[in-house]
């Protein structure tokens, strides 16, 4: 059974920092690219940062320099720090694995991220 598990949003000031983690079970992550997604109210889904099974990051434009996207191969797990947060970063947060055509297979259930003013 295909399992991926986000933790780590929350409430946070304009500026700050958070690291979210997004545990993964029943697939070959060593092998698979893996990446977040973000959806805000009202808004599409839409893709924050990926990583490749090799290690290369890649980012959207609105977060290069704030985001690091990260992974362990140990532990089945990708990260995302976020550092100096803003209002409009708020957002469900969604880690996905990908299949070899680089388009989500599987997802996590989402994690708020709500950054104020």
């Amino acid at each position: 059974q295909v399992q991926l598990v986000e933790s780590g949003g929350g409430l946070v000031q304009a500026g700050g920092s958070l690291r979210l983690s997004c545990a993964t079970s029943g697939i070959a992550f060593r092998f698979k690219g893996v990446a977040w997604y973000c959806q805000a109210p009202g808004e599409q889904r839409e893709l924050v940062a990926s990583i490749s099974s090799g290690g290369t990051p890649k980012y959207a434009d609105s977060v290069k320099g704030r985001f690091t996207i990260s992974r362990d191969n140990a532990k089945n797990t990708v990260y995302l720090r976020m550092n100096s947060l803003k209002p409009e970063d708020t957002a469900v947060y969604y880690c996905a694995s990908l299949s070899s055509w680089g388009t989500p297979d599987y997802w996590g259930q989402g994690t708020q991220v709500t950054v104020s003013s």
